[in-house]
């Protein structure tokens, strides 16, 4: 499953007020970090590949690239321009290879604001695990910081069980649906997208939820904002698609300890017009129809020994819900983030459309992050806002 997400990145920025950082130095920000990576070993290691071409992380020691910045801008001005697209600058966009010995699979970024602020920003290679993992990852620091030493390092998560025969012989002939082949990408680990793709966010209060829900008869903020955003999507796309989205979440419950990707990957398809579908029956659909695919995505992988050049996000119209992700848990000595957000990079040209929360608690409202086809955002806003007055 981890090779299946070689392909893609997630990038985190963490927000502070001036106060969180008042008088610590760079080496005080650094200092911490060398006992959080004897914990977390495998993530300042580099790639290499088999004899085989199979891709293995050697456990050297080679460490993360640690990125000083500043911005002209006060804290507040920034986060008052809510353009998802300039966040790109507080976080590192870099990617692994085309020397895979000398791309560290971690890149922390460090942007000093003009009014005393600053930014924390996390380049995490998927192929190291997914954004549950990433999340303990960086929230660890925060309890380094605090005085905490690990007892000993963490073990890597273990591989999900092998299909049976029947499962593998089927797998031969088909791919699953979750998953789109792309042309050999060597050992530049990004795909080409064949369009130029955008992000763009938009925030959906706690009160506007509660008025869609009472509109549709939805409860879960999730499937609410799924439904809405695939119909929407299918109004302006040519066709009566997508008929077939994935889903992305949060799995079974994951010891802590463990990195690796083990969020539920799964479809969902319809056989009728999305367009005319009651935004209701989708949810429906997305809450209880999923069809989880992470087992033939493992064996999809393993046909092909571990060599295979994939992408999950964007091969369908893709939804992630950052629900359970405890994206607020990091604490700098008694301080949490102002503000977090996250995006994915390396997405297919199908889209991916982030859910987080507004804050530390699910009650509230949610951000809603979409990386879509350049040509389609200006008409999705159109559409969101003359359908659901939510852009």
């Amino acid at each position: 499953m981890d090779l299946a997400m070689k392909l893609h990145y997630l990038r985190g920025i963490y927000y502070f007020d001036s106060q969180t950082f008042q008088d610590v130095t760079i080496y005080k920000i650094k200092e911490p970090i060398f006992i959080w990576f004897n914990y977390f070993y495998m993530t300042n290691g580099r790639f290499r590949r088999a004899e085989s071409g199979r891709p293995y992380i050697k456990c050297n020691d080679c460490g993360a690239r640690f990125i000083e910045a500043q911005c002209d801008k006060t804290l507040e001005e920034w986060l008052e321009m809510k353009d998802t697209s300039l966040e790109k600058l507080l976080v590192s966009n870099q990617v692994l290879g085309p020397e895979l010995a000398f791309s560290p699979p971690v890149l922390i970024q460090h942007t000093k604001f003009k009014c005393g602020g600053i930014s924390l920003g996390l380049s995490w290679a998927h192929v190291l695990g997914d954004v549950f993992s990433a999340t303990e990852f960086w929230n660890y620091l925060g309890k380094v910081v605090g005085g905490y030493q690990p007892p000993r390092p963490l073990n890597l998560a273990h591989s999900l069980t092998k299909a049976n025969s029947t499962q593998t012989l089927q797998k031969i002939v088909e791919d699953p649906l979750s998953i789109k082949r792309v042309d050999p990408v060597e050992d530049h680990w990004i795909a080409n997208a064949s369009c130029k793709l955008e992000s763009f966010s938009i925030h959906v209060s706690a009160s506007k939820l509660g008025h869609l829900q009472s509109r549709i008869g939805i409860q879960g903020p999730f499937e609410l904002l799924c439904a809405i955003i695939w119909q929407s999507i299918s109004r302006i796309r040519d066709g009566p698609g997508p008929k077939v989205v994935t889903i992305c979440k949060k799995g079974e419950e994951k010891k802590e300890g463990l990195i690796g990707n083990t969020q539920v990957i799964g479809v969902v398809k319809v056989d009728d017009s999305i367009r005319e579908a009651n935004p209701s029956e989708l949810a429906r659909l997305i809450k209880n129809e999923i069809i989880d695919e992470r087992l033939k995505i493992d064996e999809a992988i393993e046909k092909d020994h571990g060599v295979s050049d994939v992408i999950v996000y964007g091969a369908n119209l893709t939804f992630v819900s950052l629900e359970g992700v405890d994206l607020y848990g990091f604490d700098w000595k008694g301080h949490r983030p102002k503000n977090v957000s996250y995006f994915i990079d390396g997405v297919g040209d199908a889209g991916t459309v982030l859910v987080l929360p507004e804050g530390p608690n699910d009650s509230e409202g949610r951000i809603v992050i979409m990386t879509l086809p350049e040509d389609e955002i200006m008409k999705l806003k159109n559409e969101l806002n003359n359908e659901w007055s939510i852009a």
